[in-house]
């Protein structure tokens, strides 16, 4: 039996389209806003009580707030590819997570066979700017500027220092396997600014290895720290093009490793006892300031009304590595539990006249990607072609549910569903399943006392999955 999710795709678009129009005659800009590894429950608007985020609780209340916004993948590239693209990316076959050097073999990338949403929108008359990281090909035919953007400041690889050495002006939190000298434990400098931990029992990624910091297709040389160059040059290009439609994407690194904190944002948390704490709420307070500057810069420019504002994480977070909490979840970065695939999401659209709204319905990053190219007149030609659903219509106040439907996840032998309330996965081995509703941290497993949804659900799920391809790498 053939997945019905592609026609029911079109069948809504097709029912709501005649009215998105009506919002606003003049198309509105896009901004795109990924945080990196941010975990689900650091956010003041998601229940954080210890780092506050007023920029982005600002722009929750003045938009809406999704508590069942997932994405596709629970790392970085794959979840990105099928934010980029608005499929699932396993439909062409990038399944896992480059990192190092893989990112430079041939072939690693998003296939060019698939059009972004930077192509799209550049085909209907927008510019478009990538600001940050890429993670989708580090060699020539996967290059930014060969994907749909105009513009691209950033680096190619999953991480980048965010100041070069010998990183001043910041504390630095490295992993180590084995301390200088021998043995396992921390290592503090004299002078406080650098410390090694073995607690993950390995290194510190090459990051910056073949990995240079590009303006189109140059390596620059930048002395400020990356989350404010990343904000500058966000700020910038809505400068430049203020009075044109633009599709800006602003990838930050923070608050991926490594974990390097400002001086001025360790001194506001200088409460903080524990260093490699204090040093994530620098960051995550770095990269709140940053999105406060970004809508600043669309009010000053008057383009603020009429900018589409979708935030989001990438991922849940990796809790070890940068502390970084997914509560209420179950897991983190790299699982198929909520903590790795539910991240904190908030759409914000002043002109479309809904504001303030909390929307519990699953939905999933690929939503915004379909909302985006809708609002943007890409055609329903197009729309049809992709695995979401526009959410113009809880924008607009046309409707106050996200429409129900399956979402599928699949990662080698790691592999999850959700349908309505229910959750059904198997991590390496038997499927388990969770209501939700219920059991939101995934405790108790009724795959024993519901066998006809296990079997159901997991037929959907082969289902989907055989309408996948094979990964183009493992």
């Amino acid at each position: 039996m053939k997945s019905t999710l592609p026609c029911f795709i079109f069948l809504f678009l097709c029912s709501v389209a005649p009215e998105l129009f009506a919002v606003e005659s003049k198309r509105p800009n896009i901004v795109f806003i990924v945080a990196d590894d941010l975990g689900y429950g650091e956010l003041g608007c998601y229940g954080g009580k210890e780092i506050p985020t007023p920029n982005l609780d600002q722009l929750a209340a003045d938009g809406l707030r999704f508590t069942n916004g997932y994405v596709t993948a629970p790392f970085c590239a794959a979840s990105r590819a099928g934010l980029l693209t608005g499929r699932f990316q396993t439909r062409f076959g990038f399944e896992f997570n480059p990192i190092g050097a893989k990112n430079v073999e041939p072939g690693i990338g998003l296939p060019v066979s698939e059009k972004t949403v930077a192509d799209r929108l550049r085909d209907v008359g927008y510019v478009t700017g990538l600001v940050g990281k890429w993670h989708l090909g580090g060699t020539a035919p996967f290059h930014p500027q060969r994907r749909g953007f105009d513009e691209f400041f950033g680096y190619l690889h999953e991480g980048h220092f965010y100041v070069p050495p010998p990183w001043k002006g910041v504390t630095t939190w490295l992993r180590r396997k084995t301390l200088p000298g021998g043995g396992k434990g921390r290592w503090t400098s004299p002078d406080g600014r650098v410390v090694w931990s073995t607690h993950l029992g390995i290194n510190e990624h090459e990051y910056d290895t073949d990995n240079p910091l590009l303006r189109g297709s140059q390596p620059v040389e930048e002395r400020a720290n990356l989350t404010d160059a990343f904000t500058r040059e966000a700020c910038d290009f809505i400068e430049r093009h203020r009075t044109q439609p633009f599709f800006l994407y602003l990838a930050h690194s923070a608050v991926h490793s490594p974990m390097q904190g400002a001086d001025d944002y360790m001194k506001k948390f200088a409460h903080i006892e524990d260093i490699q704490r204090r040093i994530f709420a620098a960051m995550l307070a770095h990269l709140d300031d940053s999105v406060g500057a970004v809508i600043a810069k669309l009010r000053e420019t008057g383009v603020e009304e009429n900018t589409l504002v979708v935030f989001l994480s990438d991922n849940g977070g990796p809790t070890k590595e940068l502390t970084s909490s997914n509560a209420p979840l179950r897991g983190g970065k790299g699982q198929l539990w909520e903590g790795g695939i539910r991240v904190p999401m908030i759409i914000s659209w002043k002109s479309a006249g809904r504001v303030g709204r909390v929307i519990e319905d699953p939905m999933i990053s690929m939503d915004a990607t379909v909302t985006a190219l809708e609002v943007a007149g890409a055609g329903s030609d197009e729309l049809k072609k992709l695995d979401a659903i526009s959410l113009m219509p809880l924008l607009t106040e046309q409707m106050n549910e996200v429409p129900d439907r399956p979402l599928f996840w699949r990662m080698g032998k790691r592999n999850a569903m959700r349908s309505g309330d229910w959750k059904l996965i198997r991590d390496g081995g038997e499927w388990e399943l969770y209501d939700l509703a219920r059991d939101i941290g995934e405790l108790n497993n009724l795959a024993a006392r519901e066998p006809d949804r296990v079997r159901q659900m997991s037929r959907l799920w082969e289902e989907w999955s055989a309408e996948q391809s094979e990964p183009l790498w493992k």
